[in-house]
């Protein structure tokens, strides 16, 4: 919901217009609001009977349609699919013909110019993309549950929620109403990016201020724990909240005074996080306790997100249209920035160590520095990928050797950016960036082209050179700036995690019985890879070593040395195969606090890191 969206959001909460003055002009009439009915009858099968009704339509044949897109993925996902038993009706009850020329929608004629629809949709991903409806709850991501008329995106809606149990309650971003049951949106887009769980859940809400006005953050915690643990994850995550409220110095202004998190931590969903305007959904297979509260990490991540992508957002998702992907270059900011930001606010928010900050935040650097996808494009090349990637379905096997990801690679490269600013440029941050582009395109939600990320860092550090300079390098090629000076700031240090230990390339193997078979492919530059092997090879042997058992390939890296040559015996697609490879030692790298690793730190690297982590516990 973007700045049109917001004014009709507005004339629908002001309620009914005053009456006339004499003479005056009468106002156009309204249109009459889109309406939902949806029942879970049969939620035991994972069925939900939805009708929509429009009144007020034009003459012709009116198309109705599912999404084919969802707000904060990049792919395309066929929601049509689970949509059935399509019926309607006009608007004296007269049975219509439904004709569908194609998979994504179904065309009504002969209407009397209104038209209620009614369909079936089958339900069961609990996640943040798809909808699931069982005895237990209906969670309902809206692109996967509503169907919606072509042409008529910017009429007012209202739905009606019937309830399976007594004791199911609903969380959602949607206005409510003096019904319980009926809550409101003032248009399609906003309708599509508002997510909704019903179900016996429990809730947790505290209120931060914004410039002296109230704002509610809320947990809708849908679980089989116990309140004591509820209680515990809502203080976490109020820690992290304030956390990033200080990054940007503001606080969204949250339609209808409120954000929700929409919390499923169940055996039965899928594991994800999934950001909209006012609201995310939050799953996880796993209890809080289960996981030690490890769900903080994607609440952070998609609180931040209230911020950046969905106020301070890519040029190319505005307006969101869900019958195509939505691609933009810049996901390296909108999702790597909030990878960084993620972990970086759970830190400062003392809610984890920074020797947990650091495992995070070295698994990354690891994984791009070793990635060989950075020689086939830059994170901008990658951003552009999404569509191809971002939970997108495919038979054919893709090369994984050309993709990093852009939630990766934009994690690295705002940790890069925030410690290369404050070497550089004293008193300038990457928060300072966050705030500018804030200030610039946030508030003002004033959609951003990748020109203007450049001109925002140009602003931020008066250095239109060094701006430029790091786009070129960084944004629309794929280097990475040597980190050890960076870290050394901090009294940190990146070290080879094993020098010693051989390695032939990132091996992972499966076993079928005796035999086993490389399960993934190999990358450029690594013994296998050289010696021309690749995914779905069967190693019959290494050197005197027959491969039969997981332990066996074990011990031919523990006896092996980097520099040491064996011959490999293989079989490809019925083909034999010898061949002589080389191990190298093991690339893989770590990030650790210098005083772990034997040296000492100052107390100038100390300042460094409690201004950049915050201040280090005690017990750390």
């Amino acid at each position: 919901m973007r700045a049109a969206a917001m004014a009709a959001f507005l004339v629908l909460a002001a309620g009914p217009a005053l009456s006339q003055s004499r003479g005056a002009t009468a106002a156009p009439v309204a249109p009459a609001p889109v309406e939902y009915d949806l029942r879970f009858d049969n939620a035991v099968h994972h069925e939900a009977r939805i009708a929509v009704t429009y009144r007020g339509l034009e003459p012709g044949p009116v198309r109705f349609q599912m999404s084919r897109s969802s707000p904060g993925r990049y792919a395309i996902h066929e929601f049509a699919k689970n949509v059935y038993s399509v019926a309607a009706a006009d608007g004296a009850g007269r049975p219509l013909t439904v004709r569908r020329d194609d998979p994504y929608g179904w065309t009504v004629e002969g209407h009397d110019g209104a038209i209620t629809v009614t369909y079936t949709l089958f339900a069961d991903r609990g996640d943040g993309t798809y909808a699931q409806i069982d005895a237990t709850h209906a969670h309902l991501n809206m692109p996967a549950t509503l169907m919606w008329a072509s042409g008529y995106d910017d009429r007012p809606v209202r739905l009606r929620f019937n309830r399976l149990t007594p004791d199911w309650r609903i969380a959602t971003q949607l206005a409510p109403t003096s019904d319980a049951d009926v809550f409101t949106a003032p248009n399609l887009q906003y309708l599509m990016d508002s997510p909704v769980e019903i179900s016996a859940h429990v809730v947790r809400e505290w209120q931060v201020d914004d410039a002296g006005t109230p704002r509610t953050i809320r947990i809708a915690l849908h679980h089989a724990g116990t309140d004591a643990e509820a209680d515990e994850f809502a203080a976490r995550a109020r820690r992290v909240v304030d956390a990033q409220i200080a990054v940007f110095g503001d606080v969204p202004d949250f339609e209808n005074g409120a954000y929700t998190f929409l919390a499923d931590y169940l055996p039965h969903v899928s594991g994800d996080g999934m950001e909209h305007r006012n609201s995310t959904i939050i799953t996880s297979t796993r209890g809080l306790a289960e996981a030690n509260y490890g769900q903080i990490g994607t609440l952070s991540h998609e609180f931040f997100h209230a911020w950046n992508v969905e106020r301070l957002r890519p040029a190319e998702l505005e307006p969101f249209d869900y019958t195509r992907a939505n691609p933009t270059p810049s996901l390296w900011l909108a999702e790597g920035f909030t990878s960084y930001y993620g972990p970086l606010t759970i830190r400062r928010a003392g809610v984890s160590t920074t020797d947990a900050f650091l495992r995070e935040m070295g698994a990354q650097v690891n994984f791009v520095l070793n990635s060989p996808a950075r020689a086939y494009g830059s994170p901008q090349e990658m951003s552009l990928r999404a569509p191809f990637v971002d939970a997108a379905a495919a038979i054919d096997p893709t090369n994984p050797n050309i993709f990093v990801s852009y939630y990766t690679h934009g994690a690295v490269l705002g940790l890069a950016l925030d410690l290369t600013l404050r070497q550089r440029f004293p008193g300038v941050t990457l928060d300072d960036y966050m705030r500018r582009l804030w200030r610039d395109h946030g508030v003002t939600e004033r959609p951003y082209t990748p020109d203007d990320l450049r001109a925002a860092l140009a602003a931020v550090t008066g250095d239109e050179a060094f701006a430029a300079d790091f786009f070129a390098r960084s944004v629309q090629d794929s280097q990475l700036p040597d980190f050890a000076p960076l870290f050394a700031q901090a009294g940190l240090v990146l070290k080879r995690s094993a020098p010693q230990r051989a390695w032939a390339g990132p091996v992972r193997l499966e076993f079928a019985g005796t035999t086993a078979r490389l399960a993934g492919a190999t990358a450029p530059g690594t013994a296998l890879y050289d010696a021309g092997m690749d995914r779905g090879d069967e190693i019959v042997a290494v050197g005197d070593i027959q491969i039969d058992a997981q332990a066996d390939w074990d011990r031919v890296i523990e006896r092996a040395r980097p520099g040491d040559e064996v011959v490999v015996r293989f079989l490809q697609r019925g083909r034999e195969g010898r061949a002589r490879i080389r191990f190298a030692g093991d690339p893989s790298v770590e990030l650790v606090r210098i005083e772990t690793d034997g040296g000492e730190v100052t107390a100038e690297q100390m300042a460094f890191r409690a201004a950049w982590l915050g201040a280090e516990p005690a017990a750390d």
